[in-house]
């Protein structure tokens, strides 16, 4: 039987160094879009419903990206393609962003910009499923963590490198950002684009004959984990469709008639359109219409591994508490430690500046440990690591409470660190041994559903959790979210991680 070929360090390297890039731009998202939008007057209950853009774009971009580069052959190969065309999207993206006059225009240019994020962060995902032989995935999924914390620890702190290093300012008028952003921003848009393109020109693909006959040698484990490719029957979307249509209606409603929140609206629409979705995915499979990219998208989703609806369970709860941690974190600390809800102050400032450097801190941390992961998994498995990882990050999350010495937070960032570096590798490196090769992009697109749809319900919720339920106070926000990652730690022993040697089955 024909296996793939184990790979040098040094191609891992190369096949991983364009996430550094690709996290470079996230990083800078993550921590100062809050910011941006407290500058151009957003009022901290709205900040939520701002984000909202990222997720949705994720839930529309990656399975339609994933399903492409499944079916994409060319000069480039299959994935490095969307690798190119995402980070010339983002970088420019990144360049624009600081630059927004007007908080309508910041909101928008995050839409575009986790857009052409997702465009190539989606199929370096299954670029590792592609390349790597299954003994050294977790090693793979791991450098993309190393690349991923170690951008983001100098995209993360960079605002205030550019104030305290180079003395850029890091305050100015009301609403306009201040230079140290916008610098910092320029310099990201740059470095996505030069690392992206490192591994486009350092890395070559297996063709799809190939990968076919990699698939071949290990059909018999595939065809335990995976159903046929056949389309389901037409009344199992027509008949599911009305039920989430009537709910969400329902929900709607009830959120019009007692005049909650407008965000809580995401939530009934949310749960209209997935309805519909499954009315027209019905109706064309009814009129024979179904080999088309739409239909077998969410056919698939309905066919999932059973080691993959495990894991989006996990995924669920995990990436809740991470959306909760970057859109809350600077109300949180600016607040609850600083003392302070002005945006134009300048100790406002110096704690948004801080909790880019507590991002930085955590993605350090992540960097770190990338590589002691594999290892903790080896003596124990890979659900164990990844359990102890978010159960840490939980608890990292809660102490913030507890600490009046923002130098103390750095502490809390530890946990954090390890967590992100688990979520970032653990779960994929379980994933891919239960996916078909001709579909690891598809699924990677439809595994992401799992982590934009608990970033939506964050959006949702959050700010009517913030605003009636605690006071106004964002700190409750972050202890939320570490109760819900110590519940995705939890999870994860329920999972059935079938290519893992070291494994214990629930």
């Amino acid at each position: 039987m024909k296996q793939k070929p184990r790979l040098s360090f040094w191609q891992i390297w190369n096949m991983s160094f364009g996430f550094l890039g690709i996290q470079f731009g996230f990083a800078l998202q993550n921590a100062n879009v809050s910011r941006i939008f407290e500058t151009l007057g957003a009022n901290v209950e709205d900040i939520p419903i701002l984000w909202i853009a990222a997720p949705v774009t994720g839930l529309i971009i990656q399975p339609i990206i994933g399903y492409m580069s499944d079916n994409t052959w060319g000069r480039l190969g299959r994935r490095r393609p969307y690798f190119l065309v995402g980070a010339i999207m983002a970088s420019i993206a990144l360049f624009i962003m600081p630059n927004s006059p007007v908080l309508w225009i910041a909101a928008g240019m995050l839409w575009i910009m986790d857009a052409s994020i997702n465009i190539s962060m989606e199929p370096f995902r299954a670029f590792v499923g592609d390349m790597l032989p299954s003994e050294q995935r977790t090693r793979g999924f791991a450098m993309q963590s190393f690349f991923i914390g170690t951008g983001a620890v100098v995209a993360s702190a960079l605002p205030y490198i550019m104030t305290n290093w180079f003395g850029i300012e890091n305050t100015a008028p009301e609403g306009i950002i201040p230079p140290s952003v916008k610098f910092s921003f320029y310099i990201g848009g740059a470095i996505f684009f030069l690392a992206v393109l490192w591994t486009v020109l350092r890395t070559k693909e297996y063709s799809p004959e190939e990968l076919k006959e990699f698939e071949d040698s290990n059909s018999d484990k595939l065809e335990r984990n995976v159903e046929s490719d056949e389309i389901l029957p037409a009344q199992r979307f027509l008949k599911s469709s009305l039920l989430w249509i009537v709910v969400g209606a329902i929900l709607t409603w009830l959120v019009y008639f007692y005049q909650l929140e407008a965000e809580l609206y995401i939530l009934g629409f949310g749960l209209i359109v997935f309805g519909f979705i499954q009315l027209l995915t019905g109706t064309l499979i009814n009129s024979g219409r179904d080999k088309n990219g739409f239909v077998v998208v969410i056919n698939d989703l309905f066919k999932m591994p059973k080691t993959m609806k495990q894991l989006a369970v996990v995924q669920f709860f995990s990436w809740f508490a991470l959306f909760a941690m970057w859109i809350y974190t600077t109300a949180a600390v600016t607040s609850h430690i600083y003392g302070t809800e002005d945006s134009t102050s300048k100790l406002f400032n110096e704690g948004a500046d801080w909790v880019g450097v507590m991002f930085a801190a955590y993605n350090g941390f992540a960097a770190i440990v990338a590589f002691l992961l594999p290892v903790l998994a080896k003596y124990t498995n890979r659900k164990i690591t990844h359990l102890i990882a978010l159960v840490a990050g939980g608890l990292g999350l809660i102490s913030i409470y507890f600490f009046n010495d923002p130098n103390l937070l750095i502490f809390s960032m530890v946990g954090v660190g390890l967590a992100w570096a688990s979520i970032l590798s653990m779960p994929y490196a379980i994933l891919t041994g239960s996916l078909p090769q001709d579909k690891m992009g598809t699924y990677m697109g439809i595994f992401n559903f799992f982590i934009v749809i608990p970033q939506i319900l964050a959006a949702s919720i959050l700010g009517f959790f913030v605003k009636n339920i605690v006071g106004g106070e964002a700190i409750y926000a972050l202890i939320l979210g570490g109760a819900s990652m110590i519940i995705a730690g939890l999870l994860t022993l329920l999972v059935d991680d079938v290519d893992d040697p070291n494994r214990v089955r629930s």
